[in-house]
């Protein structure tokens, strides 16, 4: 489009290729007001007041001179000449009129834009827009300001100034010295446009990428009651969505997970203008702000936004939106997108993995949700506003009730960040991510409960949840070239429990998932008994009214538990979808499942929890079918409903072929059956009678996947969970050597898939070289030793060259490895 001059542009009379100027801001928005017209949702009619109005401006009266004079010696080094010079930049602009032709030139487009709107004069948002903003290699996000709820000829023209001055704000000032980008190069457009009225609707942001792993298949949706700058500035808790792009193409059920907040509170404008906090009533607190359909929406609308900004730009290009719903007509609006900045800057050849030392100790002092993967230490500054920013020192962790853009100046300098509010696209998250911070937001108490000047260590590197430890905690880094990996002939695959690690774990070098515990999401996902919400009024005491507040639907008591297990396996399984996840049906011991929120009344005291109600027995007891029935109904959700194939099913502790054909049968009634749709189903080798009577279990099965655990405890009538034997515990003992063996050579001539899984080839290396030998199907690691697991079966595979072999029984060398036998 070729430029014509003028200080008013239309959205439909500006291109994507506009951003010098109208800026990155506005040029997109009114890319998407073309995009989306006539979808679901639209973008809010507007105009942009161009750069060249600023540049008017800064021509006048020899105003460009004096603000590069002020700025010429501003540097990093000193936050206080910094603030200082910004300052006075900003009221030399604040304090002047806007030149007549610029300001008569506002005047008429406002009063084009409340020509046939509801509202006269009309609500507008006044949003900066400047020419180095929203770049893929630098997002500019939150530096400049913006003004919603703007009312009136006069608020406008002081809401403009106030925009074009916010080129100058502390945190903008910092932020192209950090970027090297020269003050006088860069210019600010604004973009009006008329107001969505969110106060009695809702507002928030997506992400067409997971901002934490750089997990792409799935788009991130937070939203709150009222305005949206809560959610962006990270005042509170906001709700969220995750949905899962492949299958939303195809049109299924494409929502992995919803978590509600409690919203409390929402941000309205004021009766005298401005913004103002205003109550959420109780019924509402724990509404999700969006229903399923809308969340499909928001997704459905941000995928077609990234796939436009592909094409455009040539390359996959995630994206970061904010959109609205308007409390009187119910529409939903987007309000503006941009290219998502941090994963596409991160983009490193060397991936960091950061651990904490499994030996040292650990006491938490207060958690929230984890930025990030990383790990940081240093002692703590309490900073209850922007005011005492040049107290801070580099290296320190920074505490606050929250972030804004104000802050940025020290927070490059901090080890860590903790917030007391905020989500996973709030301010906080968004500049931590980008500076490579570990983070924690939303974690509540975190200002009361850190003392300042303690040593503390703070950790994202264990899911989704951040903790802060008390102390300098023992942590490692390691650095990974993915492409120097050589990968090994035999599948590797990962053991995954808990789905908040999901994404980050599907990056690593694995063929799937060999071992998805549904134990372990029922403990850290759902942690209630299914039992207590089938029959509540068995349960006794506070915890009768925790299960009664879960059951939703009293017509289908169990819906709860089906849909959040579901949410749990499916965010898994979308993590490494196309590859397989199999998911191991429960294995609780009744200790165990007594220790779930209403468990005490469904669980039996047993002597050896061990050897008693466990597996596949315990899935068609009469006193237990029930409850089996609900994992099948939420595997069947997954599979079926939500699209996600890719989930195969194990049997764990099944003790004959009996148990097994009985255990098909159950999940067969709830609509699994196994080879339908490309179900496989596998049985756990983990008892003496699997090995022994392997054959007869591979016509029942699809495959095997050996327990090493249990098979050692058994063979060698070892208890695993006793202290005072756990030195006779050894998976290399010649005697589980031997059942591995046979059980492999028994599952190769019946045609039949075998794997191992458990923690035996995570903890030696040489029993892995074993397996490999054997021509063992597949390994299922810990995440934690899959590298390791990776160089050691390459070894493994390059020492199977002939060479000349010791019988299985060898004995153990001096170093503790046991010597391979053919």
């Amino acid at each position: 489009m070729t430029r014509r001059k003028g200080f008013i542009r239309w959205f439909d009379d500006i291109a994507l290729g506009d951003v010098s100027l109208v800026g990155g801001k506005t040029a997109s928005l009114a890319e998407l007001s073309r995009l989306l017209d006539g979808g679901p949702l639209r973008v809010p009619e507007g105009f942009a007041i161009t750069a060249d109005a600023y540049t008017a401006i800064l021509d006048r009266d020899g105003l460009r001179a004096r603000i590069a004079e002020i700025l010429a010696p501003v540097t990093r080094a000193s936050l206080a000449g910094l603030v200082s010079a910004a300052r006075r930049v900003r009221g030399l602009i604040v304090e002047r009129e806007l030149p007549e032709e610029v300001a008569c030139a506002i005047r008429a487009a406002y009063r084009r834009l409340s020509r046939g709107g509801e509202e006269d004069p009309p609500s507008v948002a006044v949003r900066s827009s400047a020419t180095a903003e929203d770049l893929p290699e630098a997002s500019f996000a939150g530096q400049h300001e913006s003004f919603l709820g703007v009312c009136g000829e006069a608020e406008l023209l002081d809401a403009c100034r106030s925009c074009f001055a916010s080129l100058f704000t502390d945190r903008a000032v910092s932020y192209r010295l950090d970027q090297g980008f020269d003050h006088m190069a860069v210019r600010l457009s604004i973009a009006v446009q008329r107001m969505v009225s969110a106060d009695d609707g809702a507002s928030g942001v997506a992400f067409t990428i997971d901002p934490d792993s750089g997990f792409r298949d799935v788009v991130l949706i937070d939203g709150a009651w009222g305005l949206g700058e809560a959610v962006v500035k990270g005042h509170l808790d906001p709700d969220e969505f995750w949905v899962f792009k492949p299958t939303l193409r195809r049109g299924r059920d494409a929502i992995l997970r919803r978590v509600v907040a409690d919203k409390s509170w929402k941000l309205v404008r004021g009766a005298g203008g401005g913004l103002e906090r205003r109550d959420v009533p109780d019924v509402q607190r724990r509404v999700p702000c969006l229903d399923d359909d809308e969340v499909s929406a928001v997704a459905r609308c941000a995928l077609q936004v990234e796939e436009h900004y592909g094409a455009v730009r040539g390359a996959p290009t995630p994206m970061d939106l904010e959109w609205a719903r308007d409390g009187r007509d119910g529409r939903l609006y987007v309000l503006q997108a941009r290219p998502e900045t941090v994963q596409r800057a991160e983009r490193r050849a060397v991936a960091e993995v950061f651990t904490l030392d499994a030996g040292a100790s650990r006491d938490e002092i207060v958690a929230g949700k984890a930025i990030g993967q990383r790990i940081g230490s240093g002692r703590v500054r309490l900073l209850l506003d922007p005011a005492r920013l040049s107290d801070f020192r580099p290296g320190e962790i920074l505490v606050a009730p929250v972030t804004d853009p104000d802050w940025e100046p020290i927070m490059k300098r901090a080890a860590a960040i903790v917030t007391d509010h905020g989500g996973r696209t709030c301010h906080a998250a968004i500049v931590s991510r980008e500076l490579g911070l570990p983070c924690i937001v939303g974690a509540e108490r975190a200002t009361e409960l850190l003392r300042a000047g303690e040593l503390v260590t703070v950790s994202c590197a264990e899911g989704e949840t951040g903790r802060v430890y008390r102390g300098a905690v023992a942590f490692a880094r390691r650095a990974i070239d993915p492409s120097s990996l050589e990968l090994p002939r035999t599948p590797l695959l990962l053991d995954v429990g808990n789905p908040e690690e999901a994404f980050r774990l599907a990056a690593l070098p694995s063929r799937g998932v060999g071992l998805a515990r549904l134990e372990l999401i029922i403990a850290s996902w759902v942690r209630v008994h299914p039992l207590a919400l089938l029959h509540p009024e068995s349960v006794r005491g506070t915890a009768r009214a925790q299960v009664e507040r879960l059951i939703t639907d009293p017509r289908d008591p169990g819906r709860w538990f089906v849909d959040r297990l579901a949410e749990g396996i499916a965010t898994i399984a979308a993590a490494f979808y196309p590859r397989e996840v199999i998911v191991r049906l429960s294995d609780f011991k009744s200790n165990e499942y007594a220790r779930l929120l209403g468990g005490e009344a469904f669980e039996p005291a047993e002597e050896n929890p061990m050897l008693g109600f466990r597996g596949a027995f315990r899935y068609t007891h009469p006193t237990y079918a029930a409850a089996f029935a609900l994992e099948c109904r939420a595997i069947r959700h997954v599979r079926e409903r939500m699209g996600l194939g890719n989930v195969k099913v194990m049997v764990p502790f099944c003790r004959t072929p009996y148990e097994g054909e009985r255990t098909l049968a159950a999940m067969a009634r709830e609509g699994l059956r196994r080879g339908a749709d490309g179900l496989e189903v596998y049985v756990m080798c983990e008892t003496p009678s699997n090995v022994l009577r392997a054959a007869e279990f591979a016509r029942v099965f699809d495959g095997f996947f050996i327990g090493s655990n249990d098979l050692t405890q058994l063979v060698l009538g070892v208890d695993r969970d006793s202290e005072l034997v756990a030195p006779a515990f050894d998976e290399r003992d010649p005697a589980v050597l031997s059942m591995v063996g046979s059980v492999i050579e028994t599952a190769r001539r019946a045609g039949r898939k075998i794997g191992i899984c458990g923690q035996a080839p995570s903890d030696h290396p040489e029993l892995m070289r074993f397996l490999v030998a054997r021509g063992i199907d597949g390994v299922s690691l810990n995440p934690d030793a899959l590298l390791r697991g990776i160089e050691t079966a390459r070894a493994a595979e390059r020492a199977r060259e002939p060479r000349a072999v010791v019988p299985l029984g060898a004995a153990r060398v001096a170093t503790g490895e046991t010597v391979e036998g053919p």
